[in-house]
């Protein structure tokens, strides 16, 4: 079975700025927690490919932990559907689904325009520097083509409206649909270009929040997420074998 290496104090710098970013579980860290955002960034990064054959006594002894904190990181991670656990066998990366990834983003859609709406209902200009500065990091991401960092942005953006429309709670099914999309970005997100269309979408949709457009918001917000059909299309042409259908 071949070994995931692990560098601690990687690891941890990889997957700080993206589990501060979500906090979905903020008042209590465990080291079941801690192998799993860093399998779960390393995951939907590319990073850790589909696939891969997970190891629960390798990691547990590459963390200095034991078993039962990888297994239940495993758990979560069958949950969200990105692993595959088989009794019996090896424990693997699940390729990509491209049925799961329109299924989930049918479901964001939903979700995030309804969250939408209520930003406009309830934007008041207290979060205009937070959205100004997280597109500034953005753009800067797009100079460096720094995905890692860009994705933690991505969440933090999406994060902000939910936050805008007192929607916070929303924000976790937002990221459980959301992580089957990234390993699509992860291998789109290349170039400065596919940066900009991704910033040029974020940038549309916070004027519309400014303005309390709602039919231009929820319009923007629906190119954006339908930008994914071009993606799936792409990448299945340039990476086949991480399809599973």
């Amino acid at each position: 079975m071949s070994s995931i290496p692990i560098n601690i104090g990687t690891a941890q710098r990889q997957s700080a700025s993206l589990g501060k970013t979500i906090q979905l579980n903020p008042t209590r860290r465990t080291a079941s927690d801690d192998v799993f955002d860093y399998l779960h960034v390393n995951i939907i990064a590319m990073n850790i490919q589909p696939g891969t054959k997970m190891s629960e006594t390798e990691i547990a002894k590459q963390f200095g932990v034991s078993r039962q904190p990888v297994r239940e990181a495993f758990i979560r991670l069958a949950d969200m559907r990105l692993l595959e656990i088989r009794p019996q066998r090896a424990t693997v990366v699940r390729k990509i689904h491209g049925q799961e990834i329109l299924d989930a983003r049918f479901v964001r859609t939903a979700l995030e325009v309804e969250v939408a709406r209520h930003a406009c209902l309830k934007y008041d200009g207290r979060y205009d520097d937070d959205f100004a500065a997280n597109l500034a990091l953005q753009r800067d991401c797009m100079e460096r083509v720094d995905f890692d960092k860009f994705h933690a942005l991505d969440y933090e953006f999406h994060k902000l409206i939910c936050i805008t429309a007192e929607t916070e709670f929303a924000f976790r099914t937002v990221v459980e649909n959301k992580s089957h999309v990234d390993r699509l970005c992860a291998l789109s997100l290349s170039t400065k270009e596919h940066f900009k269309d991704v910033i040029e979408d974020h940038s549309k949709i916070f004027e519309f929040i400014k303005q309390q457009n709602e039919v231009e918001l929820v319009a923007a917000l629906r190119a954006h997420l339908s930008r994914l059909d071009g993606t799936i299309a792409n990448v299945r042409a340039a990476h086949g074998e991480y399809f599973e259908d």
